[in-house]
This record gives structure tokens, C-alpha cells and sequence, in this order.
């Protein structure tokens, strides 16, 4: 599993420019506050979960955006949803709890995981995700994230959360 250093390395080695801030522990959306009002960029939540069929799935949304899990696997095409164990995270992503990330899809060697990205996130400029860690935040523009999904090897389903459709990337 990669974990901070190679992921920074990752990015090197596909071009992606990326800015990396050190920061105390942020465990949940809500904390940190202060520490976000400094970094440019859409900021983000990241749910870890599991459908009623056994499919893994990671969303990363804005971090003020509401999420309806009831409605959502109508929108996405999934069974029932909850969240996943910690345990299975870290088996598939290589990240604990608070430490989820869209990045974490670099660690997803066997493409178990299906990835829901918010058309919010989909059209900011730049984004902010942890890099396999809580202690760090790592800025990327809109090129680069898509840069990364391509290196990766995923095509995110892009969501409008208030709308609650899928929408064109």
C-alpha cells in the first residue's frame, strides 16, 4: 500500500502539480475549520461504504454538501448503503478512519471500489483530499484530478447531491 511520501511521489511521476500543508490530526468535516479558511480550494468529505450486494464504494463531495444515502443508490445504481468497516478500508484503500480520500483509489490495485465524485468537486478549480493521512492536505487543480483518475485507472460517476442525478463529466 502507498501511503503519504509515495503518493507525493505518484503525483511526480505523472505530472501532477499538487501542494502539500502539514496540519494537526483532522478526524471529521466540521473540524479543522481554521486550518481550511487558510487553504485555497474546494474542501471535501469522503464516505467510505458498502452496498447491500457486497460492492465497495467511495464518495468524495464538497464538505458542505448533504448526502441522502436513503435516495443515493437509486441515482448510482447500488443496493442499500452503509458504511464500511474500518478493517475492509484499510485492506482496499490503505487509509483508517479520517483519513479517507479520493487519492486512496491509488491503493485500489483490484478496482473493488466504484467512485462517486461530486459534480461540485467535478467543476471546482482546485480540490483539497487528505493524502492517505490527517495530518496533511494536499491541493490539486481540476487537470490534476483528472490526471490522477486517468493514472489510476477510474471514471468517477459524478453526482449532483442537490439535484440528486448523475450528471455528464
Amino acid at each position: 500500500m502507498l501511503r503519504r511520501d509515495d503518493l507525493i511521489a505518484f503525483f511526480a511521476r505523472h505530472q501532477i502539480p499538487q501542494t502539500t500543508v502539514d496540519h494537526p490530526a483532522v478526524f471529521r468535516v466540521g473540524e479543522g475549520e481554521e486550518i481550511k479558511a487558510g487553504l485555497p480550494g474546494a474542501h471535501t468529505k469522503n464516505l467510505f461504504l458498502k452496498d447491500a450486494k457486497d460492492q465497495l464504494w467511495l464518495i468524495s463531495a464538497a464538505d458542505k454538501t448533504e448526502i441522502d444515502l436513503k435516495r443515493l443508490p437509486a441515482v448510482i445504481g447500488s443496493a442499500r448503503l452503509s458504511f464500511g468497516r474500518a478493517e475492509l478500508m484499510e485492506a482496499v484503500l490503505g487509509v483508517t478512519p479520517g483519513s479517507v480520500t479520493a487519492f486512496a483509489l491509488v491503493n485500489d490495485a483490484g478496482r473493488q471500489v466504484r467512485f462517486v465524485l461530486d459534480h461540485v468537486l467535478a467543476q471546482a478549480a482546485d480540490v483539497n483530499f487528505h493524502p492517505l493521512t490527517n495530518t496533511a492536505t494536499t491541493r490539486v487543480d481540476q487537470a490534476g484530478l483528472r490526471a490522477f483518475f486517468q493514472a489510476v485507472g477510474v471514471t468517477p460517476i459524478i453526482v449532483d447531491f442537490e439535484a440528486m442525478a448523475v450528471v455528464e463529466a
